[in-house]
């Protein structure tokens, strides 16, 4: 009888602990990533990169440093152009926030290179992704790119990160709960295919983050948050798509963007946001209801108010979002309410959650 197994697109290295930064030359070449002489494209931010590079610099004498101008596809491109000039690394480094590794991700892929990801901080589930998040000229794209082959995280650096890194953070972690129970939901109505792999590593990271009592200054809750958001990237290879972490959490989300692009709040706190008033929609009242307290004690917003909206402007956000990600069934499409229906769903929101 045959044995059939499968795969998992994974990174080779998950080094999350405090000072992991110190051990980065000696973990790639460990792991034969790169070579003893080090032969790594760096790419940093303009700002805080500077003082990542100094620190990092004796322990990579050959390093080649590339500062990243932006999020933008052209900076991406423009990395990948400036790292083919000389085409003689190991791997391409991208060291910094979401922005940085997303660029470091783009150019990574065009130029045939493994990806190593040291994040700066814990904003979102995209460090270790199979996409790579850029702006372009008509407001921003997703582009598939391969997995990270090293995903490093020091959380000291991570508490030295603004704490609203860690709180959008959590937003993003939490709505994978609300995005599963969209996958399933469409798996029930619409007979789509459901990876239960990939479900269940994005809805057990999400609800790690919910169930930790600690808070965004302890190392075991940093800890349970970064290796969360790492599993949930790699739930999304699993299953080829965004769905295990991307629902109407994150449709409502994208709708903010594109209504009040000079206002949105972070990413995971429109996420957040998103999930609990999601939860509530589905009738899971008492699911909703405590991610709305988690949120709370976070300090993180569960109210459209908390994040300097009307409860106007947050029913048309909701009355949006489902164009924002069409042929993606959750239950904004499955109830397919109207604006009366969704302020009337809001007020009760609001009053269950206690605001």
């Amino acid at each position: 009888m045959p044995v059939l197994t499968r795969l998992i697109p994974s990174p080779v290295v998950v080094d999350i602990r405090a000072g992991a930064l110190n051990d980065l030359a000696g973990v790639l070449a460990d792991q034969r990533i790169s070579s003893s002489t080090g032969r790594l494209a760096i790419a940093i931010s303009g700002g805080s990169g500077a003082a990542l590079r100094a620190r990092l610099e004796p322990s990579l004498p050959n390093a080649e440093w590339f500062e990243v101008g932006g999020g933008t596809l052209d900076d991406a491109i423009k990395l990948a152009d400036d790292i083919k000039k000389t085409n003689r690394y190991d791997a391409v480094v991208g060291l910094g926030g979401g922005k940085i590794i997303d660029c470091a991700k783009f150019a990574a892929a065009r130029v045939g290179l493994p990806l190593v990801a040291v994040a700066t901080n814990l904003s979102h589930d995209g460090l270790c992704s199979p996409v790579a998040t850029l702006d372009n000229d008509a407001g921003r794209g997703s582009y598939g790119v391969p997995n990270p082959i090293a995903v490093v995280i020091d959380l000291d650096i991570i508490r030295e990160a603004p704490v609203r890194f860690v709180r959008s953070g959590i937003g993003d972690a939490l709505s994978n709960i609300s995005a599963v129970a969209d996958w399933e939901l469409a798996a029930r109505e619409r007979g789509e295919d459901i990876d239960g792999l990939a479900a269940a590593m994005a809805r057990q990271a999400g609800e790690a983050v919910l169930r930790h009592p600690g808070g965004v200054g302890d190392d075991g809750f940093l800890q349970v948050l970064a290796e969360g958001l790492v599993l949930t990237g790699i739930a999304m290879s699993v299953s080829g798509d965004s769905r295990p972490a991307s629902g109407a959490c994150h449709e409502i989300n994208h709708a903010f963007d594109l209504l009040f692009p000079k206002r949105a709040a972070s990413h995971g706190e429109q996420c957040g946001l998103g999930a609990a008033f999601a939860m509530h929609l589905r009738g899971a009242r008492e699911e909703s209801r405590y991610m709305a307290d988690v949120l709370r004690r976070h300090g993180l917003p569960v109210t459209p108010e908390e994040i300097g909206f009307t409860v106007d402007e947050f029913v048309q956000v909701v009355e949006f979002a489902p164009q924002t990600r069409p042929g993606r069934y959750t239950i904004l499409e499955h109830l397919d309410l109207n604006a009366h229906q969704i302020r009337d769903a809001y007020a009760d929101y609001a009053k269950a959650i206690g605001s």
